[in-house]
């Protein structure tokens, strides 16, 4: 159903969006860092707990992804057009929840988890929690306006709309630290425009007629059960996976709060570096669930498997490329960042570690499993990856920071432990053929 030209024309954008993303993310980084390590700290805690909204979003794109992936590959295009409004209806209605938690309890909900940090630290995190929170519905809008457009294979328009919002973001970062001086609230302000404006523009599009899949105002509305049954059985499954490994990812940054500023610091500079050799197969993980998706809706499962095989093998090399160019960038990036010399070395360690565990590992570990859930497969990978989230990363790296001694680089070291983990229990599931009995079409 793919040609390498279709491959190559779906993925390339894809790379584009999520490293525009990634490096205004990292701008936003270093530019706060320039109002001090109390900022950054907060800055970087806070974004654990932000990243589990997105997480959860992120789950109940893909479902609806995978539910109209699947029916643009079985020919109907009704009903694509109805589990479109209605993921549009939820990708709304659920952050709104958590918005309103944040600006409720968001002082609560910072201290709770991260219980030792400094009352700098502290302040800093509720202004910027509590302003993000309110990107919350928009950025679900937002996704799941791009979700349609990448099952359609669209992605240039996802790339257009994402290039705007990073550069309003940009700019008013720049803004907000340099000019007004107003400190955290300087990069949060721009973060809520810009998604604001993606939404508005995504969703714009969305409604033209000429399209594969298009919204209508009486799809959006409606509360129509069969549809929102099956994006569910996707994104239940994927949203309390991702929501659990984001929270662990949270609870191990309070693990990562009781060894003091200049490892909290290193930690957050780290997974802001980081972050750029995860590109690929963030981008990989999104083409595999649209490509697989309608294989699986045409009830075509040994194209599925070899194009499955294929975006693994693309995936690999990309992000072998990826982890090299960020390390052999670090004499460039990190004096990028205000860092004392200890803080500097510790980055320096960490990522040079990461580099080479993120070639081998991160692709089976992150898109394969994103293979399985366009073929419906999400309880498995629910089950694999909260078991090896909790057991490995969080207290085989609890173990390692407190009982062993390895501070921050012990944490990094479980996390690795955890993707050896979702690799074995991936590639056995694939090599098992049972992932292919769970189309959601048809039914």
């Amino acid at each position: 159903m793919y040609s390498d030209r279709q491959l190559r024309n779906l993925i390339v954008p894809l790379v584009m969006e999520q490293f525009l993303g990634i490096f205004v993310g990292m701008l936003d980084t270093m530019m706060v860092s320039s109002v001090g390590e109390a900022a950054i700290s907060g800055v970087s805690l806070v974004n654990e707990v932000n990243f589990l909204v997105i997480a959860v979003m992120g789950a109940v794109a893909t479902g609806g992804a995978v539910i109209v992936s699947q029916y643009l590959g079985y020919g109907d295009r009704n009903f694509s057009d109805r589990a479109a409004g209605q993921l549009v209806l939820i990708s709304f209605l659920i952050p709104l929840v958590f918005m309103i938690a944040a600006l409720c309890f968001g002082r609560g909900i910072i201290g709770g988890l991260y219980r030792q940090i400094d009352a700098d630290v502290m302040d800093a995190a509720v202004i910027y929690f509590r302003i993000t929170a309110l990107s919350f519905p928009l950025l679900g809008l937002y996704n799941s306006g791009a979700a349609l457009f990448r099952c359609m294979s669209r992605t240039n328009t996802t790339m257009r709309v994402s290039l705007l919002m990073n550069l309003i973001n940009l700019a008013g970062n720049y803004i907000g630290i340099f000019i007004l001086r107003i400190g955290v609230r300087g990069v949060a302000y721009p973060t809520l425009i810009s998604r604001g404006t993606a939404a508005v523009i995504i969703l714009y599009l969305c409604f033209r007629s000429d399209l594969e899949i298009s919204l209508r105002l009486q799809n959006i509305i409606a509360w129509n059960k069969d549809v929102i049954r099956r994006i569910l059985s996707i994104a239940v499954p994927n949203g309390v996976e991702n929501g659990l490994f984001q929270l662990g990812k949270v609870l191990v940054a309070g693990v990562v709060a009781t060894l003091g500023t200049s490892q909290i610091a290193a930690n957050g500079v780290a997974n802001s570096l980081g972050s750029l050799a995860y590109i690929t197969d963030s981008a990989m993980g999104m083409a595999v669930v649209t490509v697989v998706g309608r294989c699986v809706g045409a009830g075509d499962y040994e194209d599925a498997k070899y194009l499955i095989i294929r975006t693994l093998k693309i995936a690999m090399v990309l992000e072998a490329v990826s982890s090299l160019l960020m390390a052999a960038t670090l004499p460039l990036t990190i004096p990028l960042y205000t860092l004392t010399g200890e803080t500097a070395a510790l980055v320096r360690r960490i990522i040079l570690i990461d580099a080479v565990a993120t070639t081998v590992l991160h692709s089976i570990a992150f898109v394969l499993p994103n293979a399985l859930r366009a073929a419906g497969d999400a309880k498995y990978t629910m089950y694999a990856g909260i078991l090896s989230m909790f057991v490995c990363r969080l207290f085989g790296g609890w173990l390692l920071a407190k009982v062993f001694g390895f501070g921050v680089i012990g944490v990094w070291i479980g996390m690795f432990i955890d993707w050896i983990v979702r690799c074995i229990c991936f590639a056995v599931r694939y090599r098992s053929g049972k992932w292919m009995n769970y189309r959601v079409v048809g039914n």
